[in-house]
């Protein structure tokens, strides 16, 4: 589960990405230069990875680590496999 302290940084990032879309809305909006708007997509793109690998580390140590010392640790290890194949691409 997501604990008090990953939540309030997961808020705070998301947030923040929500104005970077603002941001890309405007200039699409505004007809700004193609690369400039592209360029923005890619940053809050990379910024929503930042959120995912902060709540995913978070899994791990709390879901994941759990499972394993509790001996029902492969179906949550194949789930985070699953998961992170997806992430990748």
């Amino acid at each position: 589960m997501v604990n008090k302290e990953t939540k309030e940084l997961a808020i705070a990032r998301l947030k923040k990405i929500e104005g970077q879309i603002r941001g890309v809305q405007q200039m699409v909006g505004d007809e700004k230069y193609c690369i400039d708007i592209i360029n923005q997509v890619h940053a809050a793109k990379k910024a929503l990875d930042g959120v995912a690998l902060l709540i995913m580390k978070r899994h791990v140590n709390s879901c994941v680590a759990d499972a394993i010392k509790s001996k029902g640790g492969e179906a949550k290890v194949n789930e985070l496999i699953e998961t992170v194949d997806k992430f990748m691409r």
